[in-house]
């Protein structure tokens, strides 16, 4: 099998169905305003892309900077809380006006969809939305998706379209992500070092590839950075989808991209199935379960996660919460779902069954999380 490169984003051959993700400082200038020739540019290239047999889908910030500008609200609306909801309650109506008018132009329909973090955390949520996302591709339609800020808050949202890219991806079934930056790619230090050197490929997002990262974003406008989109890498390469950062502010960004060979691909790395990509790709993580050496070892060649191998519990969290599986250095290894509250699972820590009952005051169940809710990280 040919090694997958840049150029394969726009091959519908290679990638079927695409998702591209657009920020804020890529679709609204300094003055509050539409950057009306850029996505001309950008929509022209979509509709070559449709017309190639590729499906494409949208995920598009810019409400809130949007919003904002019709407002006069200050800080580009990010002011307060209830700015920002109120600016991405105007500024989503001219954000969906101007996609629908962009695409209608090249005789394609959009369509569109808000989503918050519960509603790709939830599995029957999830399945909901990759159930409409498959029909609207199916339909010939163009989905243009965003996170609902009008409703999401700072505890129950993604925080970035990067990572909701990703997921959104997954819902839909996609081949490939592309998130047009401002950047060229990922460097291995600060692109302002001028001795900094951009990774064409990742194959796989390590520990030397994190460091790499810079977690501010350039524009002040967005909410993403460097790492979002590593972790939005990491989602995408659990999953068999293949994520791109290239340098969306050039005008036709994806073919000027792609042209040059310019950008960083990170290639997948294997293709769990639905459920255990979904669950591998929660963000909602909530407490840890430090294990030992021998239940690390256990984990991974394929085991269930048991109260002998936990050393230590961390956090709040009920039965069927996500959890994160740390080794003794703190490291995440694994994510499932926890067959016991954070309390029950105190008190049975390092625990044989025989002595859990006891403890429990009923039967134990096999596993603290059971190896079929359970992803390897």
């Amino acid at each position: 099998m040919a090694i997958l490169q840049l150029d394969d984003l726009i091959d519908p051959a290679a990638t079927k169905r695409l998702v591209i993700k657009v920020g804020s400082a890529l679709l609204v200038g300094d003055d509050g305003q539409p950057r009306h020739a850029w996505l001309a540019g950008l929509v022209e290239e979509i509709a070559a892309m449709r017309a190639r047999g590729q499906q494409v889908v949208i995920v598009s910030s810019g409400a809130i900077a949007l919003g904002a500008a019709r407002m006069g609200l200050a800080k580009g609306g990010r002011a307060s809380l209830a700015d920002a909801q109120a600016a991405a309650s105007v500024g989503q109506i001219a954000l969906a006006g101007l996609w629908s008018a962009l695409l209608q132009g090249h005789g394609l329909g959009a369509a569109q969809m808000l989503v918050t973090l519960g509603d790709l955390e939830d599995r029957r949520r999830y399945l909901n939305a990759a159930s409409t996302l498959g029909r609207l591709l199916e339909a010939g339609f163009v989905p243009v998706v965003n996170e609902n800020d009008s409703v999401a808050t700072e505890e129950i949202r993604f925080g970035d379209n990067d990572r909701l890219a990703a997921r959104v991806a997954q819902a839909a079934g996609a081949d490939a992500v592309m998130l047009l930056s401002d950047v060229d790619g990922l460097y291995d230090r600060n692109p302002a070092d001028p001795a900094a050197v951009m990774l064409p490929h990742v194959d796989g997002v390590t520990d030397a590839i994190r460091a790499m990262a810079d977690a501010g974003s350039a524009s002040g406008m967005g909410s993403g950075g460097m790492v979002s989109k590593l972790q939005a890498a990491e989602i995408a390469e659990r999953a068999g989808i293949a994520l791109a950062i290239v340098n969306g502010s050039r005008d036709h960004p994806i073919g000027t991209a792609v042209s040059q060979s310019r950008g960083t691909l990170f290639r997948p790395q294997r293709r769990d199935a639905g459920r255990k990509a979904w669950l591998g790709g929660r963000l909602d993580v909530r407490g840890r379960l430090i294990v030992d050496d021998g239940c690390s070892a256990a984990l991974l060649a394929g085991s269930s996660v048991l109260a002998p191998g936990i050393s230590s519990v961390e956090g709040d969290f009920a039965r069927g919460d996500v959890v994160a599986v740390c080794n003794g250095a703190g490291k995440a290894m694994a994510q499932g779902l926890a067959e016991y509250s954070a309390a029950e699972c105190r008190e049975i820590m390092g625990l044989r069954e025989a002595d859990q009952q006891d403890r429990l005051g009923y039967a134990p169940r096999p596993a603290v999380i059971h190896r079929d809710h359970l992803v390897i990280l």
